[in-house]
């Protein structure tokens, strides 16, 4: 192809003839590069199976043991996913468990609000006005007090799982 390009008599398409030809060759030499490159790892692969099959060969009585560590590992990994499954149902009924405690709050501020609106229309003394609002302050003590339960028990869950 060299000699041919070289032989066109207009000077414009001997240019262009040889252009294409040197990106001919540019492309042979880059498919032989890829080429040398696939049959090399094609070659190693075959090397690394026979080598794989050798050591499967000469661990005849060690295969079985190789086995069961992939058992056990397998066995772990699955244990594990529960773990992590199960914390995360946990987790997801804590957070649920908030959030109606959240939404029992907020009843609970507009009802007493509602009362004490009735009570002081009422006329009720200042005496029972304060055992309501002490009361309301022992039941706010135990919410936040099972609030903080349920986040020492998920804690020490997960860290019994982990």
């Amino acid at each position: 192809m060299d000699r041919l390009w070289r032989s066109i008599p207009a000077k414009g398409q001997r240019d262009l003839w040889k252009r294409k030809v040197e990106q001919l060759s540019e492309q042979v030499d880059s498919l032989k590069e890829t080429l040398d490159k696939h049959s090399f790892r094609q070659r190693k692969r075959i090397l690394e199976a026979k080598e794989r099959a050798e050591l499967f060969e000469r661990a005849n009585g060690e295969s079985s043991h190789v086995l069961q560590i992939f058992d056990d590992e397998a066995q772990a990994r699955q244990s594990a996913r529960t773990s992590a499954r199960a914390l995360d149902e946990a987790y997801e009924t804590g957070v649920a468990i908030l959030q109606k405690y959240s939404d029992q709050r907020d009843r609970l501020k507009s009802a007493q609000r509602k009362a004490l609106d009735v009570l002081n229309t009422v006329g009720l003394s200042n005496s029972v006005l304060k055992l309501i609002e002490r009361r309301h302050r022992v039941d706010k003590k135990i919410a936040y007090g099972g609030m903080i339960l349920t986040v020492v028990l998920m804690v020490a869950f997960w860290r019994l799982t982990h």
